[in-house]
């Protein structure tokens, strides 16, 4: 299906990402950088990197914490994997290998090359999720609270802002859910209507 004028550049960008090799000395395996965006995307995703079976799928969040993040926040595959509704661009598009405990940080260089030109080119954006440390540390500097639970926590604040922080779907945060039962029983709902909202706010202003 040819390319519309107006998708063309995001398009182009996309393309250059995904040809991107300047971490490759650091990576343990060839570059696979993972994103997905559409010129219409109402609600972007920021998570860290992709983890060993999203490198080898090259699907986002294709593992036991994307089925987490997908419950979390209501959609379906179908929809998490629309780019004109989701646009998903973690901190690192590529996999940066095991460290002692989890995986490696995102690698640094990636995205100060590339968010700002991504969301230059979302214009629709009505919700951005920022997952974890390294996505509120990048998006919310000193306007975070001292802790990431305590950041998540003051979720009202940030939702005027069109943001929402949250903490890592990943079956290692588990002891923390069971601590912060606040966040499943108070905050998932707030979180849901705020996808759900931003989505449909996209397709009311929508061309025809």
């Amino acid at each position: 299906m040819p390319i519309a004028s107006d998708d063309r550049p995001l398009a182009d960008l996309l393309d250059e990402i995904g040809r991107c090799r300047q971490c490759a000395a650091h990576l343990p395996h060839e570059p696979r950088p993972v994103v997905q965006a559409g010129r219409n995307a109402r609600l972007r995703i920021v998570g860290q990197a992709p983890g060993r079976k999203v490198h080898q799928s090259g699907i986002p969040w294709d593992d036991a914490s994307g089925n987490r993040l997908r419950a979390w926040i209501g959609l379906t595959p179908a929809e998490f994997y629309d780019p004109e509704k989701v646009a998903i661009i973690p901190m690192g598009f590529c996999y940066p290998g095991k460290a002692a405990s989890g995986d490696n940080p995102p690698r640094p260089e990636c995205a100060p090359r590339w968010h700002a030109r991504l969301a230059s080119l979302l214009p629709d954006i009505g919700l951005t999720l920022l997952i974890g440390q390294y996505a509120l540390a990048s998006y919310l500097g000193g306007a975070r609270n001292a802790t990431l639970g305590d950041t998540v926590q003051a979720w009202h604040e940030y939702l005027p802002r069109g943001v929402l922080p949250l903490p890592h779907p990943s079956p290692r945060n588990q002891p923390w859910l069971a601590r912060n039962p606040w966040f499943e029983g108070e905050m998932l709902p707030d979180l849901q209507a705020a996808v759900r909202a931003a989505l449909t706010d996209r397709s009311t202003h929508s061309p025809s």
